[in-house]
Parts: structure tokens; C-alpha cells; sequence
């Protein structure tokens, strides 16, 4: 029985893996979405997530990238939670969180977009961000688009913020909902990288413009776990939620309970 521990933690060793491929997969996956929804590079010049934010509404449940919601769905104060890519991600420190509306696809963040969410000084516990001794520099305040302008994408992001961070003065203490430069705050304040970040549409009414179309996100064209096994004849492509169309992003877990029944039977007949 001397070898038994030893042989389950090599059964073990193969499932550690795959989860650390998965979440590198799901990087990959939100990166892609943020890429096809044309966040990327009109909204952010580049995002290089270090982590999985979990956006989670009171009756909704945690969202994917790009679901749709109605203004009564995303209305409460959304919990959020990260899930660090992998061990060497620190979550200490203050975070900055906040929601964008960055309109419909096709329109120029450059103008401006509205913050309906702002907190500094946001920290971490547990995986879920606390407001407890945060700055709230504007309230939660849910996505209200105007009727027929077609699904606005509104961002939830999540960015580091360093010591050194210094809020601009018409940012620096409460205010409501109005428009402001996101890639001069973020240049300006010092904040950064940006740790995650998700997003949803809301859309009121029928779409009276002419909106730009954008691809969903196909999952067999991101790079595959070393421990996902499919057959190249037979896979189809699974595709996910994006600019404001609902899916899920399918992963394939690998199974140690074999190994697990032949060290069980080897750690016997020891």
C-alpha cells in the first residue's frame, strides 16, 4: 500500500492539466469574441485577460460573452467573479471595475461612451469583488438604449490598479451616467492591465439602422486543449454567443477515473 498515494496523484495529474488547457482555451475564447464583436481594437486597442470575469444577474444567472438581455434582466447590480487563467495571477491589491455602453457595432467609441459603472479602490475576496472599502465614483446604474437603435454592447471590465493611480478631477467623486473618453482615463489615471472582462447587448425595440453584421465565434478554430480527444471526420464546429447572439462555449474534460481503477487495483495486488 506504499505506492497507492503516489499512483493517485499521477491519476490526478492529467485532470490538473486539462483544467489549466481549459481556462487557457477559454482566454482564447473571450479574446475571440471581443475580436469578433469589433470591441477589439475600437473600444480597447489590445486585451490580453489574465483572468475569467463571471458576470452573474438575480434571476439570470452567470452570462456568456454577447447574451442578449433585456434593460428589466440587467437592471440590479451585477456580482462578479474572476477566475484567475492560472496560479502565478495575483488577486491583491485595489481593481478599478466598470460597465460601458460601447453602442451598437459599427459606431466610433472614439466620440465617447457612457460609463453606467465606476468603482475604485475594488478588492477581492474570495474571488468575488467587494465594494466594501471602494470609491463609487458612479453607481450602478442598468443599460437603457435608445428605442430602435439596435443592440448596444455593454462591457464590464475589470483593470488593475497600481499604487500609483490618480483619478481625473471631473472623475474623482460621484456623479451619474454621461459620456468620457475610456482609453484617455485609462492613460490618464495610470490604470492597468486589464485583468477580464465580458460583455451583454441590450437592444429596445426594432432596429431602425443599418447595422454592421459580425461572425459568431467557432470554437474549432481556437486551439484545442492537448487533452481534448475528437475525431477530425466527425467534429462539428460549435459556435458561441457573440454581438448580441446567445451560445456556449463547449469544453471537453479529460476523464482520470481509469487510471484512478488501475491504481486502485495495482496499490490491491502491492
Amino acid at each position: 500500500m506504499t505506492f497507492f498515494p503516489i499512483l493517485i496523484s499521477f491519476a490526478l495529474l492529467p485532470l490538473a492539466v486539462a483544467q489549466s488547457n481549459d481556462s487557457a482555451l477559454q482566454i482564447k475564447a473571450i479574446q475571440a469574441h471581443f475580436t469578433q464583436a469589433e470591441l477589439v481594437p475600437s473600444l480597447l486597442p489590445s486585451f490580453s485577460p489574465s483572468a475569467l470575469l463571471t458576470v452573474n444577474y438575480a434571476g439570470v444567472g452567470n452570462i456568456t460573452p454577447g447574451q442578449p438581455l433585456t434593460k428589466e434582466q440587467s437592471a440590479p447590480n451585477p456580482t462578479v467573479t474572476v477566475n484567475p487563467a492560472n496560479s502565478s495571477v495575483s488577486l491583491t491589491g485595489n481593481f478599478t471595475v466598470m460597465m460601458v455602453d460601447a453602442d451598437v457595432v459599427g459606431s466610433d467609441p472614439a466620440k465617447g461612451v457612457n460609463h453606467h459603472w465606476l468603482v475604485n479602490g475594488v478588492q477581492i475576496s474570495g474571488n468575488t469583488l467587494s465594494n466594501a472599502s471602494a470609491t463609487s465614483i458612479v453607481a450602478y446604474a442598468g443599460p437603457g438604449p435608445a428605442p430602435g437603435s439596435g443592440p448596444h454592447r455593454y462591457v464590464i471590465i475589470l483593470y488593475s490598479q497600481p499604487s500609483s493611480f490618480t483619478p481625473p478631477a471631473d472623475l474623482s467623486k460621484p456623479t451619474g451616467v454621461s459620456p468620457f473618453d475610456l482609453s484617455a482615463y485609462v492613460k490618464n489615471s495610470g490604470l492597468g492591465p486589464i485583468v477580464g472582462a465580458t460583455y451583454f447587448t441590450v437592444e429596445e425595440g426594432t432596429t431602425t439602422a443599418s447595422i454592421p453584421a459580425t461572425s459568431p465565434v467557432i470554437s474549432s478554430t481556437l486551439a484545442p486543449s492537448s487533452t481534448t480527444s475528437t475525431s477530425s471526420n466527425s467534429q462539428k464546429p460549435t459556435t458561441t454567443g457573440a454581438s448580441g447572439s446567445n451560445g456556449s462555449f463547449k469544453l471537453t474534460s479529460y476523464s482520470p477515473l481509469p487510471l484512478l481503477i488501475a491504481a486502485f487495483v495495482m496499490a490491491v495486488v502491492v
